[in-house]
């Protein structure tokens, strides 16, 4: 009896998705991967009826749940047609692991740290604003900033500035390109910070980041190290998850005068840092859970 279909919508070189294939397979699932630039609707029909893939056989009203590993970047058309297309998957009845809801909670910055902050998590002390006055205010006032974009990760796109003049040039370069200010107090720390994964509301594992450089990303050359994250840290990684509604989270925490603050939560989480200092094979863990979940 063949096993339960379960889409990923992610690259097929994408070394993640591959894992997570590998490990879905292994426990009796069948898996189609599904590129995200070829969903195609075909209307009259609605919902997951209407919905296939551009050259693939599968029709995603056929998945047990769609798993998303990989959400392009592109014009405001595309990146709204892409998630417009998994709302209707999912009023359709199809389980979308992250779930719509919480990929648009955490894919911008603004977003994600405005909801945690209402809910009293603590955050840096943050500015988004279109005005290079404002901007520019945030950097007088608290000297030492980090200037973000507002979509981005694995610390890509990050600048710390700590004088007045240097953050000029970077804001009127933000400005030629019609970018938001996404400005953030910087808060110092010993090149360390914490990562956290969570999967079905528990903590799966934790790794601690160091490097030589103030940003401590893997992708940016940190160094993962085994980490047994303290209950605050823990907590703290629960309640966004909660907050968030996410089935798994990556959680950034950093800690500054003995103070732990989440820097960020991402809701499409890469985990192959993280696999390097746990002895468990993640992506079976998260493979596991969406089985569980898609059984239900």
């Amino acid at each position: 009896m063949a096993g339960p279909l379960i889409g990923i919508l992610g690259t097929a070189k994408g070394e993640q998705t591959l894992l997570l294939q590998r490990a879905l397979l292994a426990r009796g699932a069948e898996v189609q991967v599904i590129h995200p630039k070829k969903l195609t609707c075909r209307l009259p029909e609605g919902g997951a009826a209407g919905v296939t893939a551009t050259g693939e056989t599968v029709r995603l009203r056929d998945l047990r749940a769609l798993v998303i590993r990989y959400l392009p970047g592109g014009s405001l058309e595309q990146v709204t047609y892409r998630l417009n297309v998994l709302h209707r998957l999912e009023q359709d009845g199809l389980l979308v692991m992250n779930g719509v809801d919480t990929l648009e909670r955490t894919v911008d910055k603004y977003y994600t740290t405005s909801l945690l902050a209402a809910e009293g998590l603590p955050v840096p002390r943050t500015l988004v604003s279109e005005s290079y006055d404002e901007a520019m205010r945030a950097v007088h006032e608290w000297g030492s900033v980090v200037i973000k974009p507002v979509f981005g990760s694995q610390g890509q796109g990050i600048v710390r500035v700590d004088d007045p003049d240097t953050a000029h040039r970077v804001l009127r370069a933000l400005e030629m390109g019609h970018y938001l200010y996404y400005v953030q107090e910087y808060l110092p720390h010993e090149g360390v910070d914490y990562r956290l994964f969570v999967i079905g509301g528990r903590m799966s594992g934790a790794m601690r980041r160091r490097s030589s450089n103030w940003r401590t990303n893997i992708a940016c050359g940190g160094q993962a190290e085994p980490f047994q994250p303290p209950d605050s840290f823990c907590r703290l990684a629960l309640d966004a998850s909660a907050l968030l509604g996410a089935d798994y989270l990556g959680v950034d925490i950093l800690s500054s005068d003995g103070k732990p603050y989440v820097l960020e939560a991402n809701g499409i989480p890469g985990w192959l840092g993280l696999q390097t200092v746990v002895k468990y094979d993640i992506a079976d863990e998260l493979a596991a859970f969406i089985l569980e979940k898609a059984s239900r």
